[in-house]
């Protein structure tokens, strides 16, 4: 949930000149650095009030004790709903001490794009796979397992365990495999440089690679003894080290097959060196697998697997009553899941729209899988990869013709899974929703 903070206007300069003493060129890098919005970095660098985690999470990548440069904002505490505000907890021993009392959710949606922002009150928690994480990710070494087909929230999990693990006091590395070039990802050397020189950036600490890479002992070793030997011993606390978007590197097998291994050696390692249980991996990719690995060497069959799915008709209840929608009768829910299947980012874009009045139930069920439609840039987002991978289209169509589920070739069905446009029920698939069947059947 939001919380009133500012920066205290006394604390300005300081956190300004933090920017470029801590490797951000500009307001539009520390945005990127932290995954949030510029306009956001820029009301919380010109002390305009942001949300409690959002304000945390900033300070601590300006290496600010967020504590000694806040303060609360009246304003905001008194008339913005969709937050929390600090109040001293008179019952705990220390003054640094903070409880948050919850006001009621923001009823201004944003359009649905991407994550959930830290803090919306449209974000539904994923039960009980949040608890289960945040109780994994405090063991020594663990490591966690987080797939499901793209915009299926994946990320918006993920950053809200980063979240979690900040308020521990952990070390967060967070890293999308999707923002790598090409040409890094293609070679495995300048990949793990790549690796490297990042995690140290976001542990605001010098990259140093030279001194710790050795090419007679290779790359696997170097990246290795990098983090043995120079960021985890910076480090006080536990890392969570978290890698988005894996898939991508099983579109370069001879990296997948070198990196992935390194991983799982790392989880490995942690069982014998109470260096390395500081550790603690996080995978998030969108497909199985299909590169060959040994069973000893993959990463994917140990830790915790999380697994998530469509939002069910509850899920779907609730995310209308917080866009303020009147749906108690569940008729308008059972129409819009068989169009959509609880599909969370298609469930969220017909809500926002609904919530407006753009449109009314009917007309978006007539209109959906057209050009004119509430979900054209999505549908033609699927159509440019499937003109760009014709395997795909054929594969997509050979589902979508059939009148019963169908066997594919598991890399087919493991593509078309990963984009949402299937769903797989074990060896067979079937088309992912309705939509899909009528928009690319049409």
């Amino acid at each position: 949930m939001s919380r009133s903070l500012k920066i205290r206007s006394d604390c300005l300069n300081q956190v300004k000149l933090a920017l470029g003493r801590n490797g951000f060129s500009s307001q539009r890098a520390l945005a990127e650095d932290a995954g949030f919005s510029l306009a956001t970095v820029s009301n919380f660098l010109n002390g305009k009030p942001v949300d409690y985690i959002t304000f945390e999470e900033l300070c601590q990548r300006l290496g600010l004790d967020w504590k000694e440069v806040y303060t609360l904002d009246a304003v905001a505490t008194a008339h913005i709903v969709g937050g929390a505000v600090p109040t001293e907890n008179r019952d705990d021993n220390s003054a640094d001490a903070i409880s948050y009392v919850d006001l009621d959710p923001d009823p201004l949606p944003r359009y649905p794009n991407g994550a959930v922002p830290i803090g919306s009150p449209f974000y539904l928690e994923r039960v009980p796979f949040e608890a289960q994480i945040d109780r994994e990710i405090r063991k020594p070494g663990a490591l966690v397992r987080i797939k499901a087909p793209r915009e299926m929230g994946k990320t918006s999990l993920l950053l809200r365990t980063l979240a979690a693990a900040n308020r521990l006091g952990y070390q967060t590395v967070h890293l999308n495999i999707e923002q790598t070039d090409e040409a890094i990802l293609s070679d495995l050397e300048r990949f793990l440089r790549w690796i490297c020189a990042n995690a140290a950036i976001q542990l605001h600490l010098e990259p140093r690679l030279d001194e710790y890479w050795d090419e007679d002992l290779g790359s696997k070793i170097s990246c290795t003894a990098y983090f043995r030997n120079y960021l985890l011993p910076e480090i006080s606390t536990p890392l969570i080290f978290a890698l988005d978007e894996v898939n991508q590197i099983f579109e370069h097998p001879q990296v997948a097959k070198d990196f992935l291994p390194l991983l799982r050696s790392w989880f490995e390692e942690a069982k014998i060196y109470p260096l390395w249980q500081k550790l603690r991996l996080i995978v998030v990719h969108s497909t199985e697998i299909y590169v060959p690995l040994q069973l000893n060497q993959s990463p994917f069959n140990v830790g915790l697997p999380i697994q998530l799915n469509t939002f069910d008709r509850v899920a779907v209840q609730e995310l209308a009553r917080r866009y303020g929608l009147d749906w108690e009768d569940g008729s308008q829910i059972e129409q819009l899941m068989d169009l959509v299947g609880g599909h969370p980012m298609l469930v969220n874009i017909a809500l926002y729209h609904l919530s407006r009045g753009d449109l009314t139930l009917t007309q978006l069920l007539e209109t959906a899988p057209t050009a004119t439609g509430i979900y054209s840039y999505h549908l033609q987002t699927h159509r440019v990869v499937l003109a760009a991978h014709p395997e795909l289209a054929v594969a997509l169509d050979a589902v979508l013709s059939a009148a019963e589920p169908i066997a594919l070739e598991s890399i087919l069905a493991y593509k078309l899974n990963s984009l949402g446009l299937i769903e797989r029920s074990g060896d067979t698939v079937v088309p992912g929703c309705q939509l899909y069947q009528r928009a690319f059947t049409a």
